[in-house]
């Protein structure tokens, strides 16, 4: 990585090179940064959320818990300086798909800072979004490992890891401004919410907004899809890609590609 200033970044783009300058970058630990391309004040000011969220000290019980995974770690993961903060999310700030998950594992994005990262449902994800186009590689190991999203943001209900994967209803009250916001910068033309809490979530916004009355009328279920008032985006919902899901055979790689084609088929029109 070159030094800090004028610097480029390489990736692949549609089969081309792409050199483009590192224009505003959100530094994290050593190698690990969130980079956005531009200078359009959505991209200027997701940079600074990005910094609100990282900095966020809400929920006592949530940051008890990241932290003291960071420090006691997993075995395997002994030799890693773990992010132990809370995770922004991740993705093209043009995209057209906002996908919507529960919350950072404990040793998953909570140790390597980028959302689905690190972890078996990162796998499962970002394998089945390189098939569909939406991402530049199948795998997701650390944060400065080249991957680049195209046309889809990965965004969660919480941002800080939760005990036994369960966060509490304050907890994701508590975050709830920071989806709102990152959703009001983005203007995506799909949301995909990765289980019921994230689906929920999401109506609970709508809501609140007063932009729905209710979310009795969007029940979760895999493959369901929504047509929301006019002007919101449209609705999708699929499993989460736990491992409880994906190694018992409630979720399949063909199961998520079929939600992912719904997707696809819709941003074409």
């Amino acid at each position: 990585m070159t030094p800090v200033g004028v610097q480029e970044l390489r990736f692949a783009l549609i089969g081309m090179t792409v050199v483009a300058p590192m224009l505003l970058m959100a530094l994290v630990v050593g190698l690990k940064r969130t980079v956005h391309f531009g200078g359009t004040v959505a991209q200027e000011a997701l940079v600074e959320l990005e910094r609100e969220i990282t900095e966020c000290r809400k929920c006592p019980r949530l940051v008890r818990y990241r932290e003291e995974i960071a420090r006691t770690k997993r075995r395997a993961y002994r030799d890693w300086t773990y992010w132990g903060r809370p995770v922004p999310a991740f993705g093209d700030p043009e995209a057209a798909l906002v996908i919507i998950g529960l919350a950072p594992a404990a040793h998953g994005a909570n140790r390597t800072g980028r959302m689905f990262t690190g972890d078996r449902s990162g796998d499962f994800l970002y394998a089945q979004l390189h098939r569909a186009g939406f991402a530049n590689q199948p795998h997701s190991k650390r944060a400065d490992d080249g991957l680049v999203l195209k046309g889809a943001m990965i965004s969660a209900a919480v941002r800080c890891a939760p005990p036994d994967n369960k966060p509490l209803p304050v907890e994701i009250r508590n975050c709830l401004p920071y989806l709102e916001r990152e959703l009001e910068l983005i203007h995506p033309r799909a949301i995909l919410a990765l289980g019921g809490i994230a689906l929920n979530t999401y109506l609970d916004l709508l809501k609140r907004q007063g932009l729905i009355p209710s979310r009795a009328a969007y029940k979760f279920a895999h493959g369901a899809s929504y047509v929301l008032p006019a002007g919101l985006p449209h609705l999708f919902a699929a499993y989460h890609p736990s491992q409880q899901n994906t190694q018992t055979g409630r979720l399949t790689p063909v199961m998520f590609a079929r939600v992912l084609r719904q997707i696809q088929k819709f941003l074409k029109t």
